[in-house]
């Protein structure tokens, strides 16, 4: 160390008299400078020291091990991490140039608010990849309306036409088809890994926006837990990842290894660089159900509204003792098989075995915690759950059967025409989320109040139950003076409570009285002379240049 303090000397020594614009070094200076030095050697051997348990291990220790173990030893980590996401880039780049496609998709969405027509078709792009059995894995809001679908592989200026075999717009993915065996020549299918651990590194693979070309984007595991699908507006297990996932990416794989550890599928708004990707039980939930069933299922609910039980009085009023741990039911789905076993205020204390905390979570993987949730959806429907739950001090060990369930009002209407009926002007559809989209992107604040709280919250009471709104009113000498009477609920027709859009379409044709009398909702009321009003509905079609007075679906139920 000595030698190295003399050689640091020389250096700023010569280097005060070589400049040409230097004065010579005064000895005042010369003191300091030593000095300074002195000081800076005592503070290196102080962290030589700290790095050996004795004098010996100092003594026998070359210079050159030393700075091998003192500067590069912490560099070993970082140059791990970077190898490890080099190869994994790598691996990525080429699994994907065989396996990726771009899918290209032209879509025409439904009116709502005029549900006889369409919107213009717009082309939009995305990602996809080969699985087993011939079949190309993708979002189902890359095909989401589709009218028409192409594919083209990496390289090949080509492009095939796709068949959507199936949809899950819950889950976000679907599947392609295609039957030229051109397209299949030279295609690799990509096998499914498992679900990443924290800080581990992903390549999400795909044709994003910005270029024509296969892009390859790295990043590493942020979190996973259930997480909004926005497409779907479910909430399902999700992968976090700090790589940015772009319009075009969706559908890619995220690749580990030589496996998919995800699907690309959504990004966080307003946030740089944080995307999401479908995990691989969703993926095989997924693509399990479509094979036993031949088509898209669902994921099962309970159909509960739980409540957590964090406080330490409300667990004591519900006779919680210490070791207890559990959620509370509040609302439960008349249409759920939960309904006929369990009751308001029943504490769940365990799933299939597993314990509930008191904020509904239950342990995932190490030191990992994930909602209940997750469990009940990754059961498969007609699959028997055991549910231990108490209720009035007592424990119970109960049995029920889990079954996807639909609100009340449908949440999504991808790849299907609204319903809708016409009689004398008077517009009636369903009420369903897309409905109130039409309002703009603030639909929440911009749609009607009563109508945007009962979709958001209300439960149906019986099967195919609906809620059949008064869309609008073609004004006509018939029904001048109830055009503000639109976006009220119907209730009732002639005095009999209708179920749904069909039962009211029942009602009107059936009609023996003179007059036909709708009660709709705020205890209003319509009554137009029934002869006079069928007259009237043709001539009003016309006007309106409608073609039917009835949507097709309520057609084929004739």
């Amino acid at each position: 160390m000595a030698s190295i303090v003399r050689m640091a000397r020389r250096l700023f020594s010569s280097s005060l008299y070589s400049h040409p614009f230097a004065q010579p070094a005064t000895k005042t200076v010369q003191n300091a400078v030593s000095r300074s030095l002195s000081v800076v050697g005592n503070n290196i051997t102080q962290q030589i020291k700290s790095k050996f348990t004795s004098e010996r291990q100092l003594l026998s220790t070359s210079s050159a091990s030393f700075f091998k173990s003192y500067n590069f030893r912490n560099w070993r980590l970082p140059a791990m991490k970077a190898r490890e996401a080099y190869a994994t880039h790598n691996t990525a780049v080429e699994l994907a140039l065989n396996s990726v496609v771009k899918v290209f998709t032209v879509s025409c969405s439904p009116n709502y608010l005029l549900p006889w027509q369409n919107k213009s078709q717009r082309e939009t792009t995305g990602s996809g990849f080969v699985i087993f059995g011939r079949k190309i894995l993708t979002n189902a809001h890359v095909v989401a309306d589709h009218t028409f679908v192409l594919v083209r592989k990496h390289g090949y200026p080509t492009k095939y036409r796709a068949e959507v075999k199936a949809v899950g717009h819950e889950c976000d993915l679907a599947i392609l088809t295609i039957e030229s065996e051109e397209f299949w020549d030279g295609m690799n299918s990509l096998e499914l890994g498992d679900v990443p651990f924290l800080q581990e590194a992903v390549a999400v693979v795909g044709y994003p926006q910005g270029g024509d070309n296969i892009s390859v984007t790295k990043g590493v595991v942020s979190r996973v837990e259930p997480t909004q699908y926005v497409h779907g507006a479910s909430q399902l297990m999700a992968i976090q990842i700090d790589a940015a996932i772009n319009p075009g990416n969706s559908g890619g794989p995220a690749i580990m290894s030589n496996k998919v550890a995800g699907v690309a599928f959504q990004n966080l708004s307003g946030a740089e660089n944080i995307g999401y990707i479908i995990p691989v039980p969703v993926i095989k939930h997924f693509i399990s159900g479509v094979e036993e069933n031949g088509k898209y299922i669902g994921f099962c609910s309970l159909g509960l509204s739980c409540q957590t039980t964090e406080n330490v009085h409300l667990r004591n009023h519900f006779s919680m003792g210490p070791d207890m741990t559990g959620v509370i039911v509040s609302k439960i789905n008349p249409l759920s098989d939960a309904y006929k076993i369990l009751k308001k205020d029943d504490i769940i204390l365990s799933f299939d075995g597993v314990l509930l905390a008191n904020d509904g979570t239950v342990p995932f993987r190490n030191r990992e915690r994930i909602t209940f949730d997750h469990l009940v959806s990754m059961k498969k429907p007609n699959e028997k759950a055991i549910v231990r739950v108490l209720r009035d001090g007592q424990e119970h060990e109960l049995s029920i059967i889990l079954q996807p369930i639909q609100p009340l009002v449908p949440v999504h209407q991808f790849d299907k025409l609204p319903s809708y009926y016409i009689f004398a002007g008077l517009v009636f559809v369903t009420l369903t989320q897309p409905y109130l989209h039409e309002y703009g992107e603030d639909w929440y604040n911009t749609s009607p109040r009563r109508l945007c709280e009962r979709a958001l919250r209300e439960l149906p009471k019986k099967a195919n139950q609906q809620l059949v709104i008064l869309s609008q009113v073609l004004m006509d000498d018939i029904n001048a003076g109830y055009e503000r009477l639109a976006e009220l609920q119907v209730l009732r027709v002639n005095g009999t409570e209708i179920d749904n859009l069909e039962h009211l379409r029942q009602l009107v044709q059936s009609c023996n009285a003179e007059f036909l009398r709708i009660d709709l909702d705020d205890d209003r009321v319509i009554v137009l002379n029934y002869e006079m009003a069928k007259i009237a509905s043709s001539s009003i079609l016309k006007r309106h240049r409608i073609p039917s007075s009835v949507s097709i679906d309520l057609l084929d139920t004739e």
